[in-house]
């Protein structure tokens, strides 16, 4: 049988405009690609709009910028939402892409060929040699369920859902999580309610500063933010919270107090880990969330919802890419400073693919797909 190794002139689509999708166009336009880029917003700036009004990034603006724009301003700042928001806003704009805002992507879809169809909400279909799924996973939050939680009457919602404190002035909260959102958003709300943090371990914590510098140099100079998935894992078994010192001193005060995670719900309330009940007011869950890629349902490609792909290289599908995946290459993968290492690692391989090099080296791809450069 004769393989077709004729370059293929129909676009990559990139699904997503937020900080990968925009990522992954700029690389895609570098790496000679005709990107577009399909976002289900009303402009290309991701889901930072949606996330709590007192967000602020954990890095410094030196080490939070998108490949080819400084963040501007004052280097050492810790960005706040709405100035990622604006950021996000200058970098669509100097992109010579095609970005089509207000497009909800439903379906992708197999040809025959090798390439694909990728259906909208609009019902329309676009032919595209390869695809990368930017969509991110503010839209789908990892809600857990536990006993009883179906019939508890108070307000229960998670941290995506989360804006700012004053609702919750003068009432019982319990915020469940032990990561940075979940300690930065109970601190806020202790100020105004009676909060307690409830997690199922003592929250660690991580010095935002060592010897005067932040900890974002330190993972820098020492190669430690570019470090795989596997040695990641053997050298940190928990998740930590970066801190001033401001997060842990106010948890020793018991503003927010903390417990050992609740067993289940009441009708009214929570049932602590020593068996007391407590009226509880509302439930706050800040406990991740998990790739929102339902519109790849059927390629067959997803294993209970996660992506079968190795560095962000699918296994099952050549010229499909996936970004925005947390650890998808290193630590820093999944943030504004490091997504766009791994959006030139993805589009060169869909390079490769799209102009028909991958089809006469099936090495070359088996080892992109084992995540080697």
């Amino acid at each position: 049988m004769t393989v077709d190794v004729t370059p293929r002139t129909e676009p990559v689509v990139i699904v997503g405009g937020g900080q990968s999708g925009l990522a992954a166009a700029r690389a895609g336009l570098t790496a000679g690609l005709r990107p577009v880029v399909l976002h289900a917003g009303v402009e290309p700036v991701g889901s930072w709009p949606d996330y709590y009004d007192s967000l602020t990034l954990f890095s410094p603006a030196r080490y939070s910028a998108l490949p080819g724009l400084d963040f501007g301003g004052d280097p050492e700042r810790y960005p706040s939402r709405d100035e990622v928001v604006a950021y996000l806003r200058r970098y669509a704009a100097g992109l010579d892409a095609d970005v089509r805002t207000g497009v909800r992507v439903t379906a992708v879809r197999s040809r025959p060929d090798g390439g694909y169809l990728v259906h909208t909400d609009a019902g329309d279909e676009l032919a595209a040699a390869g695809v990368v799924a930017a969509s991110g996973s503010f839209g789908n939050p990892y809600l857990p369920v536990l006993p009883g939680q179906d019939r508890y009457a108070g307000e229960l919602c998670h941290v995506a859902d989360y804006r700012r404190p004053d609702p919750y002035a003068g009432r019982r909260v319990v915020v469940v999580g032990a990561g940075n959102s979940a300690v930065q958003v109970a601190h806020e709300l202790a100020g105004y309610a009676d909060v307690t943090l409830a997690t199922r371990a003592p929250v660690r914590f991580l010095p935002q500063r060592i010897r005067g510098r932040d900890l974002h140099y330190w993972l820098r100079v020492t190669g430690a933010d570019l470090l795989p998935r596997p040695v990641l894992t053997r050298l940190v078994r928990h998740a930590a919270v970066l801190d001033t010192g401001i997060y842990r001193d106010a948890i020793a005060a018991g503003a927010p107090a903390r417990r050992a995670m609740f067993t289940a719900f009441t009708d009214d309330g929570v049932v602590w880990s020593d068996g007391r009940a407590e009226r509880v007011d509302a439930v706050v869950f800040a406990t991740g969330y998990r790739p929102h890629l339902d519109y790849l349902a059927p390629l067959g490609t997803l294993d209970r919802g996660l992506p079968r792909q190795r560095a962000g290289i699918s296994t099952t599908h050549p010229g499909l890419g996936y970004l925005g995946l947390e650890f998808q290459r290193s630590f820093s993968s999944n943030t504004l400073r490091g997504v766009g290492r791994d959006a030139a690692y993805v589009t060169a391989a869909l390079a490769a693919h799209v102009s028909g090099r991958s089809r006469r080296r099936p090495a070359a791809r088996r080892a992109a797909a084992n995540g080697r450069p």
